[in-house]
């Protein structure tokens, strides 16, 4: 494609130096696993997000899996999660043996319906699992207010909204991932804090919690070759840390030029009739994951951009309740017409760092050309 979903490579040249000094350092080094780089990250991405522990994992999926592990739930309880997210969200619920429990979400916003939630709660509910899908908070007052009131864990997925705060009606200010019991990430190379291969964390308030969590992620061990429980071996990797250890030092910027890009979209798209922009909800700061709107002939419109070279993707095609595999295992009590219809019209643009004024304007112009033809 001529203009790309991202540009990886734009982003990297501007740090280059950096970040190979940092890779080299650790080859040098060769402490390859749990070396000083995990640390140091683990360190400065607790200090970046106010909380209190952070433990690095091989991935995102991962994260959520440890969560669950962590949190000692058992197969047969069952987990809330929105209909309309990626699937592994839902795929470590499966994987435990556990219940996934499918809630449809806001139609202007992506996220977990609040009211979905308490009447999709039962008594073998254990946990709510919200997703900050595209950059932007799920309702975590709301939740957290339920998840109270109904005991239960929250696990936040924030694979997509890293450096995003929630305000709270009180006005005090937290980092998405830091609200629930247990938050999780992924480092996965297109999100907005990337490295240059898998990753994840894990992030806690509770240092019985974060313990559990480290002992997971090691095998269950505490004490090398001493495994008090089940866990799995998800580790990230000191040449990933390091890499992350960098891009740290940039994500506010990046989240600026992410904002950026979104407002140059909306204000170039903003007469087009067809075209449903994305939203942006007063109690939080979005970071644009993704640029996602909504299209009637949203097919169309992507062949239509693909033959001028603009890359686009649709996150995602169908929601869970309609995917082969969550079929048989999933549990569905509350209507998803939204979820449905989102996936039916969702469309996302190109965005990165790098974008600048003169790609956005030709990818608006194609999208002008095809309503217009």
């Amino acid at each position: 494609m001529k203009i790309p979903m991202l540009d990886l490579r734009g982003q990297y040249l501007k740090i280059k130096e950096d970040i190979d000094r940092s890779i080299q350092d650790v080859v040098d080094s060769c402490s390859f696993i749990n070396g000083p780089a995990v640390h140091e990250f683990e360190k400065n991405l607790a200090g970046y997000l106010g909380s209190g522990y952070v433990v690095g994992c091989a991935n995102g999926t991962d994260a959520l899996q440890v969560a669950m592990m962590a949190l000692g739930l058992q197969p047969g309880d069952e987990v809330i999660v929105p209909s309309f997210t990626f699937a592994a969200t839902a795929e470590v619920v499966g994987l435990l043996g556990l219940v996934p429990v499918l809630v449809d979400v806001d139609e202007t916003t992506f996220n977990i319906d609040a009211q979905g939630i308490v009447k999709a709660i039962s008594p073998k509910t254990k946990a709510i699992v919200p997703v900050h899908l595209f950059g932007q908070a799920a309702p975590m007052e709301e939740i957290m207010k339920i998840a109270r009131e109904h005991s239960l864990f929250v696990i936040e997925d924030n694979a997509q909204a890293l450096g995003a705060k929630y305000t709270f009606a009180d006005g005090t200010q937290k980092y998405l991932g830091t609200i629930g019991h247990i938050g999780c990430t992924s480092f996965f190379p297109t999100k907005n804090l990337g490295c240059y291969g898998d990753g994840g964390a894990i992030f806690t308030q509770d240092s019985k919690l974060a313990a559990s969590i480290k002992m997971v992620t090691d095998h269950g061990q505490k004490v090398k070759y001493h495994h008090d429980i089940i866990g799995c071996n998800s580790r990230l990797d000191s040449i990933q840390a390091a890499i992350l250890n960098v891009k740290l030092q940039h994500l506010d910027g990046y989240s600026a030029a992410r904002y950026s890009a979104a407002r140059i979209y909306k204000e170039l798209l903003s007469g087009l009739e067809e075209i449903v922009l994305p939203t942006e909800v007063p109690y939080s700061n979005h970071v644009y994951h993704q640029f996602t709107i909504r299209v009637k002939e949203r097919d169309k419109l992507r062949e239509f951009l693909a033959s001028k070279g603009i890359a686009s993707m649709t996150y995602y095609p169908l929601s869970l309740n309609k995917q082969e595999a969550f079929m048989p295992i999933s549990a569905v009590r509350v209507p998803l017409d939204n979820s449905e219809k989102l996936a039916s019209e969702v469309l996302s643009l190109p965005m990165h760092t790098e974008l600048n004024l003169e790609i956005q304007q030709n990818i608006c112009e194609a999208i002008k050309e095809f309503y217009k033809s």
